[in-house]
């Protein structure tokens, strides 16, 4: 079980990281677009630590398509916490709708 579970606990890791280096300096706007550009980087290096082993533990016991599947719907479930939680972003129903239809895109993926 350990080896289905720990690529996913990665990739959540992986993803909270990379969604604040990507959309966290949003409630900075008043910064240097240099700072924000380094201050990412430096935090997207600790994303690539937990998503480069993610994918390597991963592969033994999921396909390509089934890692990126799974990878997708921890990014929407991460963006969208981000999004409401820290930025304060509504999220409408066609927004939901969007993301329902990546989840069924995804369950298609582990369908044999």
């Amino acid at each position: 079980m350990a080896n289905y579970l720990t690529p996913i606990l990665l990739l959540i890791g992986s993803n909270v990281f990379m969604t604040f280096a990507w959309y966290g300096h949003l409630k900075y706007t008043d910064r240097p677009l240099w700072i924000v550009i380094a201050v990412s980087w430096g935090i997207a290096f600790f994303e690539y630590c937990l998503q480069v082993p993610a994918n390597r533990y991963g592969y033994a016991v999921y396909n390509p398509a089934q890692l990126k599947a799974i990878q997708e719907i921890i990014t929407l479930c991460v963006f969208f916490a981000v999004s409401v939680l820290y930025l304060g972003a509504p999220i409408r129903w066609n927004h939901l709708a969007g993301f329902a239809l990546i989840v069924v895109a995804a369950f298609l993926i582990f369908l044999d």
